[in-house]
């Protein structure tokens, strides 16, 4: 079912999305990373907008998204409902739950793709973008093994300049780490390198 509602409103709703965001996609390295997904991995990315995530819809045009959400979208009922249909991973950002990681992981092992806006909230106006990434989205990365697929956006919706995303080469989570660190110095250290990962990528929009 939520394959079938996915399909739908990206077939829906093409025609909107082409003349509001009018999405330029590039590429790292197009060769190791294009557009299309095979196996099970986490698309990581900056967040500048709750439009984010309806841009990657059809940036990823062949897969289904399991993006994690924040609770605040789910208090409105229709789009609370479009949310769940679409296959939304709430995250309740104050009740300390983390079932959200447990969501996340059985969609992975299902050889799905989640994807996590590791800022967990949007930038306020002069904040440093993009924000500290929470640990919650390196610690999904490490205890799934799968790729991580880093994402930039400029955010650009609804206006004469064209949206522009970035797709970075895929990196794994282990590879980030240092042996000598324990598993609270990983988790931060992993959250910091794809961080900067993200900012490398902003700038490859800024050349």
């Amino acid at each position: 079912m939520i394959t079938f509602w996915n399909w739908f409103v990206k077939i829906t709703a093409w025609p909107v999305q082409f003349f509001c965001f009018r999405t330029k996609v590039k590429y790292e390295d197009k060769s190791v990373q294009g557009r299309r997904i095979k196996g099970p991995a986490i698309i990581m990315s900056n967040h500048t907008s709750v439009f984010d995530y309806a841009v990657y819809l059809f940036v990823f045009w062949s897969r289904t998204l399991r993006f994690q959400m924040a609770e605040i979208l789910y208090t409105r009922p229709m789009l609370g409902r479009l949310l769940r249909h679409l296959g939304g991973i709430k995250v309740d950002r104050d009740a300390h739950d983390f079932g959200f990681i447990d969501r996340s992981l059985t969609v992975l092992d299902k050889g799905g793709i989640v994807g996590v806006f590791p800022e967990s909230r949007l930038p306020l106006p002069g904040e440093e973008r993009p924000l500290e990434f929470k640990i919650s989205a390196a610690y999904l990365a490490l205890m799934s093994g799968v790729k991580i697929i880093p994402v930039y956006t400029n955010g650009s919706y609804f206006q004469k300049k064209r949206a522009r995303v970035v797709i970075g080469k895929p990196l794994y989570a282990a590879d980030l780490t240092d042996e000598g660190a324990d598993d609270n110095q990983n988790l931060l250290l992993v959250s910091a390198r794809l961080r900067e990962k993200i900012i490398e990528l902003g700038k490859m929009l800024d050349e």
